[in-house]
């Protein structure tokens, strides 16, 4: 009688916990690049009462007899579909497959190479789905939590192809180039006060990832169009539901994870295109949640019942010595 008791409290815990799941879920319908995730549940181990028997010349074979222990949490997994995108202005930009921008809250203070960049000491890497950009003081690419967002800088101006243009081989974060005489000088110097970055407007980024802007010269403050600051990173994994989610719409990974081997290149071509003006909505399906909404409090009410029924039978139980 108590062993159904136990088995109605661990149902109870895991619609519980199934409720918390879609809860989030909800809550988190209107969240840009947010991910939803699903609730799996399990059975609980069992007690066996008869084993499983093979026949023998004097009496057929039995199957087992055995009583369960109730339900448990068996998995909670995260849907990495893209969802919607939709139209925000500004320096946005939305991935049009699968893929993340590479961010940090450092900046660090040398370039990281592109091979085995996912474990680099130096940096801690956040990965997101929000393309929301800005230009910092210090003319550095942030995300709108004032995280670094890390690409591949400009190496030659003048080359016609992203080999000859850009360092494919490291990442930095992306900066607005010290402008002289209409000339862009791209260096390793990471500090803040260094070789201070132009001051710069009219800032976009085109459905490549390159980010470019209107930069003043340090001679004569002239406006010069067309600098470029460099291509953002976009970063793939073998299993990206491998990845951990850590809040404000970030993801990280690490090598002990289930993520797999990671690439980080520029977009286009093998990986994910940009499109600019755009974030990406939640892919929230509401209809699925509150359908599991109701499935899941009809499952939670039916193991309190199931407590009730229990406790009714004891208390006959306790009245019979009366």
């Amino acid at each position: 009688m108590l062993r159904c008791m136990d088995s109605a409290v661990a149902g109870l815990r895991a619609h519980q916990n199934k409720m918390d799941v879609v809860g989030n879920n909800i809550a988190n319908v209107n969240t840009v690049g947010y991910k939803a995730q699903t609730y799996t549940f399990q059975d609980a181990m069992y007690q066996t009462s008869n084993a499983s028997t093979n026949g023998t010349t004097t009496a057929g074979g039995t199957n087992a007899a055995q009583y369960g222990y109730g339900a448990l949490m068996g998995s909670i997994g995260m849907d990495m579909t893209a969802s919607t995108p939709f139209f925000a202005n500004g320096l946005n930009a939305c991935l049009d497959g699968e893929g993340f921008f590479l961010t940090s809250a450092a900046k660090g203070s040398a370039a990281v190479k592109t091979d085995g960049f996912k474990s680099a000491a130096n940096t801690d890497w956040s990965y997101t789905r929000v393309g929301q950009f800005m230009i910092d003081s210090n003319g550095y690419l942030t995300d709108a939590n004032g995280n670094f967002v890390f690409g591949f800088r400009v190496k030659d101006a003048t080359g016609l192809t992203d080999k000859d243009k850009f360092d494919l081989e490291n990442l930095v974060p992306l900066r607005v180039p010290q402008l002289t005489g209409g000339t862009a000088k791209y260096d390793n110097n990471f500090d803040t006060g260094a070789n201070a970055a132009s001051i710069s407007k009219n800032v976009t980024i085109n459905a490549l990832g390159e980010v470019t802007v209107s930069a003043k010269n340090t001679d004569d403050d002239e406006l010069t169009a067309g600098i470029s600051l460099g291509k953002v990173a976009i970063v793939t994994f073998q299993n990206p539901n491998g990845l951990t989610k850590a809040g404000g719409n970030y993801f990280k990974a690490s090598d002990s994870d289930n993520t797999g081997s990671a690439a980080a290149t520029p977009a286009g071509g093998a990986v994910s295109g940009l499109m600019p003006g755009y974030l990406e909505a939640s892919n929230v399906d509401l209809a699925q949640e509150f359908s599991d909404m109701v499935t899941t409090h009809r499952g939670y009410q039916a193991n309190t019942k199931m407590i009730t029924v229990a406790d009714e039978m004891l208390a006959d139980l306790v009245s019979m010595k009366r």
